[in-house]
């Protein structure tokens, strides 16, 4: 296993130190307080674009959910919302980061541990990316919001998600790190 600051392979850019990753986005979250007036989090944007949609395909059904009259009662569009222009950012970040690396791989190329195959790294991509969907729209927040946002808002019931998140992530870590070594 290489040292998170190693290059991957020939011609990628070493990564970020993680301290200063971490810097970098508190500063993000204390500009995204100052300048929108709410903190961050990925899964309002979706939800958001969503209820929009389902608005033109079944009008009736988002005037019956009480959390979408907030939203629709205005006049409300989906593109004037912060939350959608943050998702829209991190893909578009993300992408930009990794041009920027040099770790962007053809099409058709699954990052995946030595022992895992590319059909079961993506079904476990997409059985994981389904269950943290559920769990924040259950949660009605993600772990952005909740840790990032409520954390730095010193809100108990924050820092009690991002405890639990820790734990049951380093508990379930033991039945899924074989697929990366």
């Amino acid at each position: 296993m290489q040292p998170i600051n190693e290059p991957m392979t020939s011609g990628e850019r070493p990564l970020w130190s993680p301290y200063l990753a971490g810097f970098l986005l508190g500063l993000v979250l204390l500009a995204s307080f100052l300048v929108l007036g709410e903190g961050l989090g990925a899964s309002g944007g979706f939800g958001r674009v969503g209820l929009f949609f389902m608005s033109l395909a079944a009008p009736e059904h988002i005037r019956g959910l009480e959390h979408a009259n907030a939203l629709f009662s205005t006049e409300w569009h989906f593109l004037k919302d912060g939350l959608v222009f943050l998702a829209i950012g991190v893909a578009v970040g993300g992408f930009v980061s990794a041009l920027m690396g040099r770790r962007v791989k053809p099409f058709g190329t699954v990052e995946r541990g030595p022992t895992s195959s590319s059909h079961r790294r993506l079904i476990l991509a997409l059985v994981g990316g389904i269950l943290m969907g559920f769990a924040a729209r259950l949660a009605r927040g993600c772990t952005s919001g909740q840790a990032l946002s409520g954390g730095a808002m010193l809100a108990l019931g924050s820092w009690a998600f991002m405890l639990s998140v820790f734990a049951g992530g380093f508990a379930f870590a033991w039945f899924v790190r074989r697929q990366y070594q």
